[in-house]
């Protein structure tokens, strides 16, 4: 048995090192950090559930996402193009730049003050798709490449936003509730889709970097609610009723461009701002274009459906009657390959 556990440990390290000593020169690699509490168990399996074959992805990188449901890749965006993602956010805050269909959103400690047309009254934007410099972040190569290696070669972009987390007021209303992405969307194969989450400046605890539960990934679809905290919670701002609160936790440090691909049943969250800046990521939810819609009506995201129609009739006087499912078609955008079902 002792001999057993040395074998594997003597594996687990050598995995480890091999992360540690991959060249940064040759472009972005497998962060070092993330892998450090979550090794590689001994034996690659002979079948990928959640990656698909590729010339990319090393074995170890494959089994990575495999077993924790995310994968860091480091110095992926440019700083020149964060720079111009962030001078088209600044635009839209300024009220120069209009865009069809975008979502505009505000903290809850500020949704109702009064405000002027700057970032500090802009905490997120969400469906940029009509905004070309800001869409041409989900386009970018580099980032394609890997979004391949999960959902195959006709790629569609479902989900986009620039989260600009706040300073917290001290009402703790910048964190981002513990969630499944997958809560949101009415289609499906889950392992057909992928989030490209990026840094546009350095992340970490102190600015509310993203927290990731490992393996989570491999559960189901969980109810989701609205949490009771004592300082409210922003809109859609749902989190996982219940999860194991014994797993493990890992917080993603992130360096300006370094880009985490996850995968939507993964349960993760982001905690407060406790800096007097604005914590600024984007991000776009991808997937195969192979993927179909679901009536989501007798499940658990019947709820979601709900909110998102009464907002719908709210803010845009729909009276039709209007599924989830319809919200989404319109909020979506072919990124690479041919558009089949979504």
């Amino acid at each position: 048995m002792e001999e057993s556990r040395g074998r594997g440990a003597s594996l687990r390290l050598e995995v480890l090192l091999r992360h540690l000593s991959s060249s940064r020169a040759a472009g972005a690699t497998l962060a070092p950090s993330p892998t450090s509490g979550q090794l590689a168990t001994e034996k690659y399996p002979t079948q990928f559930r959640y990656t698909l074959d590729n010339n990319l992805l090393s074995p170890e990188q494959r089994h990575f996402y495999e077993e924790n449901g995310y994968l860091v890749i480091r110095n992926l965006v440019s700083s020149e193009d964060i720079e111009c993602f962030r001078n088209e956010f600044m635009k839209i805050c300024k009220n120069e730049v209009k865009v069809p269909g975008l979502l505009i959103m505000r903290d809850i400690s500020i949704a109702k003050s009064e405000f002027i047309a700057d970032q500090k009254a802009v905490t997120k934007i969400q469906d940029f798709i009509g905004d070309e410099e800001l869409f041409r972040y989900c386009t970018l190569p580099q980032i394609l490449k890997y979004v391949e290696c999960i959902v195959g070669p006709n790629i569609m972009a479902m989900h986009t936003m620039l989260i600009n987390k706040p300073p917290d007021p001290g009402k703790k209303s910048s964190r981002h509730p513990l969630h499944q992405d997958l809560h949101y969307f009415p289609f499906r194969p889950a392992d057909r889709i992928v989030c490209s989450w990026t840094a546009m400046e350095r992340i970490d605890r102190r600015n509310g970097c993203l927290v990731v539960l490992p393996g989570s990934h491999k559960g189901p679809l969980k109810q989701h609610d609205y949490p009771e905290w004592e300082g409210g919670v922003n809109k859609m701002y749902h989190g996982v009723r219940d999860y194991d609160k014994n797993t493990p936790r890992v917080h993603l440090v992130m360096e300006k461009g370094d880009t985490v691909f996850f995968h939507p049943l993964l349960i993760h969250g982001s905690g407060m701002n406790r800096t007097e800046g604005f914590r600024k990521a984007i991000s776009c939810h991808y997937a195969s274009s192979d993927c179909h819609y679901i009536d989501v009506k007798g499940t658990s995201q019947e709820k979601l459906e709900e909110e998102v129609v009464a907002i719908a009739k709210k803010k845009y006087g729909v009276d039709s009657p209007i599924k989830l499912k319809d919200a989404w078609m319109i909020r979506s955008r072919l990124a690479k390959g041919k558009r089949i079902n979504l």
